[in-house]
């Protein structure tokens, strides 16, 4: 397992939207393997495929809490069937946007269909921080970050400070 560089914020990679995963071979595995390694590296609870550079249909999660055993989960193809109408707010933060944490509003509850690493197809009811984990991550492979969510002000502040640390390195 490999330990992959992140994409920051403004690197327009990050508004790609991604493709398909077409096939789940040892190529993609790996990629799940390496992306977990990156994520639990960084350290976060969610990343998706984009975020490493691959525009890719794929992310993992694992919500274990400290000291808990790890308890990770990967979604190839992930696709949001329905939301509830019932709305809660968490703080995001995201490992491409590095120390920026806000406020985001999202559905409470989805129904999520995906495929795991074997193709096996699954369906499943989230709600609370998987919920918001899961559409947080699903809006990466949309091109879209958890800042398109908040004022504009504060995402063009946000915008800035990251274009000009990205220009000092």
């Amino acid at each position: 397992m490999t330990i992959k560089p992140l994409i920051i914020l403004p690197d327009p990679v990050l508004r790609q939207v991604s493709a398909p995963v077409e096939r789940i071979d040892a190529e993609v595995k790996a990629l799940a393997a390496d992306m977990l390694e990156t994520m639990y590296d960084a350290p976060g609870i969610g990343l998706a495929a984009i975020q490493v550079g691959v525009p890719r249909r794929l992310l993992v999660i694992d919500l274990a809490k400290e000291g808990e055993p790890k308890a990770p989960q990967v979604f190839i193809n992930p696709e949001i069937l329905s939301t509830t109408d019932a709305r809660s707010v968490y703080e995001e933060g995201c490992l491409s946007i590095p120390d920026y944490y806000a406020e985001v509003e999202r559905p409470a509850g989805i129904t999520l269909r995906y495929l795991d690493e074997t193709g096996a197809e699954h369906s499943v009811e989230a709600d609370g921080l998987l919920a918001t984990c899961l559409q947080h991550e699903i809006d990466h492979l949309n091109g879209v970050l958890f800042i398109d969510h908040i004022s504009r002000l504060k995402r063009d502040m946000v915008v800035r400070k990251f274009t000009k640390a990205a220009r000092a390195r």
